[in-house]
């Protein structure tokens, strides 16, 4: 079927705006001209795409998934175009980064800082998923890279190795009795414990550990935020697993101390990931080097 892509850029228009005369001006066409093309494309799919009502239009379920898939295409090329004017000397374009605010917060932010300082025309927009999640909006094309949670095994993603995380539990005097000394997981899984919520690649690893050693871990509270858990963890509402850098200062302050255990649980590792056979842009590309400079990666 040979569709001219005219036709699809008329059509997603149309559905962005729910109207043939907003489309018409966008595309600087007579309404008219709108509504003849979206005519002629759904002769040419043999489907209606739209409801049409008197002073309103809706899409058809058809018209529903052809958007979708017209979106996604038009999200691609929107990227080819940033890419290209980002060539010239980083002077204009976007940076799209899919990171978890934990790791955004305790290792991003200074990297974030000096980047902006150098190319200050650069937008830089930070999207905040779980690592499945920034998977999913790398292949959409709503993002340049991702950082996410290693292994990844989806063929279409390459990664390269980026640090070492260390996840630890952290208690108030609440707990003293465990203070300075090692506890076994079983003993521990005995104690109100405070998680991420299962959707996070923390919360699996962290399950996965547990379970190797026969233990189904239990949570008192599931939350979405280290930093919440943190802030549980020192008004004594049970011992939280989290990042080892978002707790250092209650520990500093005597707020937290650590709970150790015989058998520590194995470091995370974090991945820079892209999409195979996609060039970064500029932009990206440039961050990435300076992590590398900094020998983060």
């Amino acid at each position: 079927m040979d569709i001219n892509f005219e036709l699809y850029k008329i059509f997603y228009h149309v559905a962005k705006t729910n109207s043939f005369s907003k489309a018409g001006k966008n595309l600087f066409i007579s309404q008219s001209a709108v509504s003849q093309s979206i005519k002629s494309l759904e002769e040419k799919l043999g489907t209606p795409l739209f409801y049409r009502k008197t002073r309103s239009i809706k899409l058809t379920k058809d018209g529903e998934l052809l958007f979708k898939h017209v979106e996604q295409a038009y999200n691609f090329l929107k990227g080819a175009e940033n890419k290209i004017a980002e060539m010239q000397n980083l002077k204009s374009g976007e940076m799209r980064i899919g990171v978890g605010d934990t790791i955004c917060k305790y290792f991003l932010i200074p990297y974030l800082s000096k980047f902006y300082s150098l190319y200050p025309n650069v937008h830089i927009r930070i999207i905040n998923r779980t690592s499945a999640q920034i998977i999913d909006i790398l292949k959409s094309g709503f993002a340049d890279f991702g950082i996410v949670t290693l292994p990844v095994e989806d063929k279409g993603i390459s990664y390269r190795e980026f640090i070492e995380l260390e996840d630890i539990f952290v208690a108030s005097e609440k707990f003293i009795e465990l203070k300075n000394r090692k506890i076994t997981p079983r003993e521990l899984s005995e104690y109100p414990l405070l998680l991420l919520e299962k959707a996070s690649s923390t919360r699996r690893n962290i399950d996965e550990y547990f379970l190797c050693k026969g233990i189904l871990l239990q949570p008192e509270i599931e939350l979405e935020s280290i930093d919440l858990l943190v802030e549980f963890a020192k008004i004594g509402l049970g011992i939280a697993h989290v990042l080892k850098e978002s707790a250092t200062e209650a520990i500093e302050k005597n707020q937290l101390f650590e709970v150790e255990l015989t058998e520590k649980p194995p470091m995370r590792k974090l991945g820079i990931v892209t999409m195979k056979d996609v060039p970064l842009c500029k932009a990206a590309s440039e961050f990435i080097h300076m992590l590398q400079d900094s020998c983060i990666v």
